[in-house]
């Protein structure tokens, strides 16, 4: 059977072992949970003309983790001392890419900053930081409740998870059409899938691909994704 194309817009990368120029990159967790899904993982470049036409070839897409979106995305007008690896042709691209596969219908997994990205194209705003050290949710395994009846519920196949978290900013206001689908503790918010959209789309602010290969709740998502472009909606 034919995989379906899984579209990951690369991340930029100063270094890399064994390149001698920067790089375009994607986690080989990821990679590898896409994979193990059935779907073939496709990075693609970062630049963001002609992006409905580039994305006509492929059955779904994957937003993946990364840097701190630019405030001034969100209508921020100062920048928090913690906001780190802005660049704004990656803020761009993904913004557009979000965007439009959503309005393309195309099946759409967004995690950590890809919820992020999700959230600010459709309107919504973000804290630039959680509150340092002892408030933010790095290298963090924590429980969140997931919502029933959601679409995540239905690809984990649980209404608990052990997330592992990698992050020091979070959702402040949801965007349009956005409805949360999963909590940490603390309130933060871990999920989001958008009400009326007429393709398979769920985000989690977590890392399901750091425990995929041990964890069935966390393969889940990337079985689901899969499963969706190879159905077609």
């Amino acid at each position: 059977m034919t995989r379906p194309l899984i579209a990951i817009p690369a991340r930029f990368s100063a270094t890399t072992s064994a390149l001698r120029y920067a790089a375009e990159v994607n986690a080989r967790a990821l990679v590898e949970a896409v994979w193990r899904a059935g779907g073939e993982p496709v990075s693609i470049h970062p630049a963001h003309s002609e992006v409905a036409s580039r994305l006509a070839r492929f059955d779904g897409v994957l937003l993946p983790g990364g840097g701190d979106l630019a405030p001034h995305r969100y209508g921020a007008t100062d920048i928090h001392d913690a906001v780190y690896d802005v660049d704004d042709l990656q803020d761009a691209f993904d913004l557009e890419l979000a965007r439009t596969t959503l309005d393309l219908g195309l099946p759409l997994l967004a995690v950590c900053r890809g919820l992020q990205v999700v959230n600010v194209a459709l309107g919504g705003t973000l804290h630039q930081d959680m509150g340092g050290p002892e408030r933010e949710h790095r290298h963090v395994v924590h429980p969140v409740a997931v919502q029933a009846g959601t679409l995540l519920e239905r690809a984990t196949s649980v209404q608990k998870v052990e997330a592992s978290c990698y992050h020091h900013q979070r959702v402040d206001r949801p965007g349009t059409g956005l409805t949360v689908t999963a909590r940490a503790a603390d309130g933060t918010v871990e999920g989001l899938e958008l009400t009326g959209t007429q393709g398979w789309f769920t985000a989690v602010q977590w890392h399901p691909e750091d425990t995929a290969h041990e964890d069935a709740a966390q393969q889940g998502l990337f079985d689901a994704l899969v499963r969706a472009a190879r159905n077609g909606h």
